[in-house]
């Protein structure tokens, strides 16, 4: 009896939401991040992308800056990506530096 059966190469993952989910919103299901590639109506089955780079949201100001290789956490409360642990869920690392008056960082998503 097999242990495991392919189902899918792993770039997105099956998504139903409760409340509407606009293209570019992200998603956290517990230590699980993914991306809405496409808008997803209320309890419609989408898809969100857990693989992949994207340029997520940031804090501008003192102490923002972000080096390219400094793992990326996802801050729900105030919807960006930062280097601070805490209760913030882990999303990936940076691709490319981001300077503390840059608005996005480009991460790589890193299940």
């Amino acid at each position: 009896m097999a242990m495991a059966a392919f189902v899918q190469d792993g770039d997105a993952v099956d998504y139903t939401p409760a409340s509407n989910v606009s293209a570019g919103d992200v998603v956290v299901q517990g230590q699980l991040v993914g991306v809405a590639k496409k808008a997803i109506a209320a309890d419609d089955l989408g898809a969100l992308a857990i693989n992949g780079a994207f340029d997520f949201a940031k804090d501008t100001g003192s102490a923002t800056a972000i080096t390219a290789g400094a793992k990326c956490y996802w801050d729900a409360a105030n919807e960006v990506a930062t280097t601070t642990v805490g209760a913030n869920v882990y999303i990936g690392k940076a691709i490319a530096a981001a300077g503390a008056t840059d608005e996005t960082v480009r991460i790589r998503l890193d299940q």
